[in-house]
């Protein structure tokens, strides 16, 4: 054990001293993976890397030079067993002088003036680069493996690493740019403080009136809160509705459903919202035809929470599926033949024994979809007319004549609430209680099929359902071919041309306006989608498998980036982000930041669901074998969760290419996301390139989600032909361990 806490040790001093010697402390314009840097590191003071800025005048690095001296100095003098309260206060000092002296010194010198008046003028310096980032890390893994040494959870490093890393990446891309735009709602234009706007703010009857109970207009956050219910109700039962036809009917065409179920949450909201106006506006093809056969007078009910419901329920009901699905799949198919051995019907064995199971996976279904309605912003622009929701209102508030960031945090503030709130309240229905269905025996036995008078009206609504998803998406395909839609109806292929053109003149050329911002989004979202499923599901198997103080308290943390919405999102990114300490503005970085911390609740949540199904023991049966935590990890519980890694990969792709609310903020010349693209064309009114851009990114995304299918494979629960009982899969994969 002292030879791997020494191995450990010496890793992460040599990690120190590298970045000390070698790697540029301060940021570099151009980019740290370009290297340009590497010839121009002795001629420019911003290249050096730490020790030569400390010996060159920079007396702020001289207590991290210390501290990492210190550190040298216990792991030649100290045993393991005597140095592990010293390392976790060299890691807690080390992180706080960084934290304090990034934030206190900017461009010019200080950035407060009583920090100049009682310690003078002062060189300023730029935001961190490589080196101070890699030296941050060193720091938070000295805390953990300090209290690893000292015998915390057991002594396992690999866990407390993972929490202590997974806590200073929430602290710094979650709570840090919440924190600076809710410090800038008590902020005058002047930088003084005040309280005025925020107590105007949060008693304004706009906000909370519930005059539609007698007549009247609810106020924006009780609207929100109605429609967010509603959505997440209907959304969570048609999940259902599809994971039951995809595994427990005979439905031939189950592979047409699941492929339906998908097709909305690959398509830009702005874009179902355009379709659905086409279709269903005062103005629409389907519209015309009612009023022809009917006589009615539809008007404009499209636009309100109407029309934002329907496009939510488009939008959101995919997600609740990859949620569903594999819970309604990895229900033991033993407990079921139990209920009809003891003589239960199947009518009744799947309203006291399935049903009942899947509690936790529509638990956080209806949770998703929840924070899903409440963070919604492109449906509501679209959409909204004059019935805003929070998240449109809090965009206007900051961008539009308003200029009221004071109201901004207070309708954020207001929208967190009720999101936490539906957490705490999913929180305390599930606690308690065991879902538990794989364990380490082999389940050689098969789901039984819905009862008929369950599985014929399921059938009836999927495929109503699916049909009226094929008119929407029939709608974007046809405006992606016509001249003018809604006006000329000719067919032509003008618009895919101008937009993904090639040209063969002196080679092949990409002449098509839009494969700047293709390139660039593929090769965001490829690099989020892993780490949003890596990261999310590493925090699941801690939520749910380990036990250690503030657990609850991470896991709201976590619940925050998914549960305000995407413009605030943008906004406290860009003022925590375009100055020191951290300055990642116009860089790719930013935006696989954004994308990783918003998006990985998703992954979070569709993780505590599958793990809630699995036996505790299958992770004590690979570590009483000698496996530690990490290949517990890599070899028994990540074969059993592929349903949730796969819906973590295909939603952190999708949200990454479909996003728009927080990317329109943070989008540069350099990195234009293909949403913020497409908007651009639809505020130039040129809707057939808008919709040819779309259809090419629903094609792509299909295709690519279909390479992780293939790469992620399928859970393999059942016996395989040629092994006996004692023999399952499960148990050869913790012996493996």
């Amino acid at each position: 054990m002292t030879s791997r806490d020494n191995h450990r040790l010496d890793l992460i001093l040599a990690a120190s001293i590298f970045a000390l010697v070698a790697l540029p402390w301060y940021r570099i314009r151009s980019g740290f993976f370009s290297f340009e840097w590497l010839t121009d590191v002795f001629s420019s003071e911003k290249l050096w890397p730490g020790l030569v800025q400390a010996m060159s005048g920079k007396w702020q690095l001289w207590p991290i030079l210390a501290l990492v001296a210190a550190t040298l100095y216990l792991r030649v003098i100290r045993s393991p067993g005597e140095r592990g309260k010293a390392l976790i206060a060299i890691g807690v000092a080390g992180l706080i002088w960084m934290v304090s002296e990034g934030l206190a010194i900017g461009l010019r010198g200080w950035n407060w003036g009583l920090l100049e008046t009682a310690f003078g003028d002062v060189t300023g310096q730029q935001a961190f680069g490589a080196g101070a980032v890699v030296l941050g890390t060193v720091f938070a893994l000295l805390i953990a493996f300090g209290a690893a040494e000292r015998g915390a959870l057991k002594g396992d490093a690999f866990v407390l690493g993972s929490i202590t890393l997974l806590a200073l990446l929430v602290s710094v891309f979650v709570l840090y740019p919440l924190v600076s735009m809710f410090t800038g709602a008590f902020q005058e234009f002047d930088g003084s403080f005040t309280t005025e706007g925020v107590s105007r703010n949060i008693i304004d009857p706009k906000i909370w009136s519930l005059s539609c109970l007698v007549g009247g207009n609810c106020g924006v956050a009780w609207r929100t809160f109605f429609l967010a219910i509603c959505t997440a109700t209907g959304s969570t039962f048609l999940g259902l509705v599809f994971a039951l036809v995809a595994t427990r009917t005979g439905f031939r065409f189950k592979k047409s459903l699941r492929l339906l179920t998908v097709l909305p949450i690959i398509t830009p909201p702005f874009v179902v919202g355009l379709a659905l106006t086409m279709l269903l506006g005062r103005s629409g093809s389907l519209t015309h035809v009612i009023e022809s056969a009917t006589g009615w007078e539809l008007g404009r009910w499209l636009y309100g929470l109407t029309g934002i419901w329907i496009a939510q329920m488009l939008s959101f009901t995919p997600i609740s599926f990859l949620v569903l699905i594999g819970v309604v799949d990895g229900i033991s198919p033993s407990m079921e033949e139990a209920s009809q051995t003891l003589r239960s019907d199947r009518w009744r064995t799947f309203r006291k024994v399935s049903l009942p199971l899947m509690a936790p996976g529509l638990a956080n279904a209806f949770l998703i979809g929840f924070i899903e309605s409440m963070a919604d912003f492109g449906n509501p622009l679209v959409l909204g007319g004059s019935g805003g929701v929070l998240s449109t209102e809090i965009f206007f508030a900051v961008v539009g004549a308003q200029n009221d960031p004071a109201r901004a945090a207070v309708l954020a503030t207001v929208l967190l609430v009720f999101t936490l709130s539906a957490f705490l309240a999913q929180r305390l229905w599930l606690t308690g209680r065991n879902f538990a269905t794989v364990t380490g025996k082999g389940d050689g036995g098969r789901h039984i099929s819905l009862p008929r008078r369950v599985a014929y009206p399921v059938i009836t609504i999927a495929v109503a359902w699916a049909v009226f998803t094929l008119t929407v998406y029939a709608m974007i395909l046809f405006g992606g071919f016509v001249k003018v839609w809604g006006l000329d109806h000719s067919l032509t292929l003008q618009h895919y041309i101008r937009a993904f053109g090639i040209s063969w003149e002196d080679g092949l050329r990409w002449t098509g306006v839009a494969w700047d911002s293709f390139w660039t989004t593929m090769e965001i979202a490829l690099i989020a989608a892993p780490l949003t499923a890596a990261v999310g599901l590493l925090t699941a198997w801690l939520i749910v498998r380990q036990n250690f103080p503030g657990r609850s308290v991470f896991e709201f943390a976590l619940m925050m980036s998914f549960a305000i919405p995407g413009t605030v999102i943008g906004i406290s990114y860009i003022m925590a982000f375009n100055l020191p300490p951290l300055q990642m503005t116009g860089t790719a970085a930013i935006l696989i930041a954004c994308f990783v911390f918003r998006n990985m609740p998703v992954g979070v949540r569709g993780g505590v669901a599958a793990m809630s199904q699995l036996d505790g023991s299958l992770d004590e049966a690979s570590l009483t074998l000698g496996a530690g935590s990490a290949r517990t990890m890599r070899k028994v519980i990540l074969p059993l969760m592929r349903p949730a890694i796969l819906a973590a990969l295909v939603y952190s792709f999708v949200r990454a290419i479909t996003s728009i609310s927080a990317v329109i903020f943070l989008v540069s010349a350099k990195y234009n996301m293909a949403t913020a693209y497409i908007v651009g064309l639809v505020e130039n009114g040129e809707y057939g390139i808008a919709i040819a851009y779309s259809s090419v990114l629903i094609l792509v995304m299909i295709t690519v989600i279909g390479g992780f299918q293939l790469l992620v494979g399928e859970r393999r629960l059942r016996r395989r032909e040629g092994f006996g009982s004692s023999a399952s899969p499960t148990k050869k994969k913790v012996a493996q361990a």
